[in-house]
């Protein structure tokens, strides 16, 4: 028996942690929590556990009690015998320890950009003309914003780009917490640390920052939406950072290729289709997917490039997680099942 999903967990966080410290050190820059509202990371780590802890119980046993007090710590106690195991508990502590390494890393990484790789050096020309090459001569932009209007659809499609934020611990909270087999959790932090490493190597691979940037006037007949300001409030500390009005622990957050929020909203998808029963769930995460692909091209956020390669992301992302958390793929990878129910993944799909 082989631990896959810890050696591939532990590694990704490490990789990205080491190669965050040593691109700071070689520009002369620090480390910054770009999501330090929270507190210091020392504190909020333990904090992200024990709300983890308490979103699972308080809930649970208030209802189940009805609101009677002796009913309460009954409810409490089978319920952290039952499903706060070993396995649980290290399920969600390893996941959120090896994801917030990944995900700080990762704001990082993407902030220190542009002074690694020099403000001269992008393709979005070349994407944008890729873009005009498939739309046959039309921007795509234009194409959206005349057959969805700017209006109504604007802040519609603003809102769920948003959803965004809050979809990504979210997410991770609920496959560590309640996933019926350990493995489905171990599959979805595994492959969302995969996810956000691959994308801040697509970052260096092709650096851009979109054409809502790039070709602002492309976008200023729409309605004035939180995405928008969203997206001026970006632009404004990129050029704050990267000319040094801003503050030594601030972070410039653009970078175009590839898209990850068309990346991780499609793994959450395909997490919901292989490991969830419920069919409204599959039908609401894949929708929100094919919304926030057409938001990414409607304001601007990516070039169709960014879009595919997000994809590609996702894909490979949800492979090798399931393949390090034991799951066997068939009916041609549109079906899966797992060959454990604990961290323990066999060594050959076979045992």
């Amino acid at each position: 028996m082989h631990r896959r999903s810890f050696v591939l967990l532990i590694g990704v966080a490490g990789l990205m942690g080491a190669l965050a410290l040593i691109t700071a050190a070689a520009l002369d820059k620090r480390l910054v929590d770009p999501e330090g509202f929270l507190g210091p990371s020392w504190a909020r780590l333990p904090m992200l556990v024990f709300g983890a802890l308490l979103l699972d119980m308080v809930p649970r046993m208030l209802w189940q009690s009805r609101l009677h007090p002796k009913l309460m710590w009954p409810i409490v106690r089978e319920r952290w015998v039952s499903h706060w195991n070993r396995e649980r508990i290290v399920l969600v502590v390893m996941g959120l320890v090896c994801f917030y390494i990944t995900y700080v890393s990762y704001r990082n990484l993407k902030s220190f950009l542009p002074e690694a790789m020099g403000l001269e050096v992008d393709y979005d020309r070349a994407l944008h003309q890729m873009d005009q090459a498939i739309f046959f001569g039309h921007e795509p932009a234009i194409l959206l914003h005349s057959l969805l209007g700017t209006g109504i659809v604007a802040h519609f499609l603003s809102y769920i780009y948003l959803w965004f934020l809050p979809l990504v611990p979210l997410g991770l909270t609920a496959w560590l917490i309640w996933s019926r087999n350990i493995s489905f959790g171990y599959w979805f932090v595994t492959s969302q640390v995969l996810a956000w490493t691959l994308g801040t190597a697509s970052y260096y691979m092709l650096p851009t920052t979109g054409p809502g940037f790039e070709y602002y006037w492309l976008y200023t007949d729409l309605d004035d939406t939180p995405t928008s300001q969203l997206m001026d409030s970006l632009y404004n500390g990129r050029e704050a950072v990267n000319w040094g009005w801003a503050n030594i622990d601030a972070v410039q957050s653009v970078a175009g290729f590839a898209s990850l929020h068309c990346a991780i909203t499609l793994l959450v998808a395909l997490m919901a289709q292989y490991t969830i029963k419920a069919r409204w769930a599959h039908w609401v995460l894949w929708v929100n997917f094919g919304v926030t692909v057409v938001a990414t091209l409607y304001f601007g956020w990516h070039y169709v490039a960014d879009d595919i390669a997000g994809i590609a992301i996702a894909l490979i992302s949800f492979y090798l997680g399931g393949l390090a958390s034991g799951q066997k793929f068939d009916r041609h990878g549109f079906g899966s099942h797992p060959t454990t129910t604990t961290s323990y993944v066999p060594v050959d799909d076979d045992d």
